[in-house]
């Protein structure tokens, strides 16, 4: 059982993580207004927006989904160190 939940919880977030960095890859090669960037946009961006508001952009340079993806692995490590030492 806790092997199946860490299993779950490292494949969502692992997930997660690469359409966060599939976004940034197709905003840089195909632009901005392409119909998979615009799918992309609408699952990352209720995460990468209030991250965005918190951190101001470094010139032309957007360092939000950078910010997102470490903190979303410091949140995977943790809820997976919390489920391995919880449950039995």
């Amino acid at each position: 059982m806790k092997a199946v939940l860490v299993y779950i919880i490292n494949l969502l977030f692992i997930l997660y993580s690469l359409v966060i960095v599939i976004r940034v890859f197709l905003e840089m090669l195909v632009g901005p207004f392409h119909p998979a960037v615009h799918a992309m946009r609408r699952l990352t961006e209720p995460v990468l927006a209030p991250m965005r508001r918190l951190i101001p952009s470094i010139g032309m340079v957007d360092i939000s989904p950078a910010i997102v993806l470490l903190l979303l692995y410091l949140v995977r490590v943790i809820l997976v160190s919390i489920i391995v030492r919880v449950l039995p």
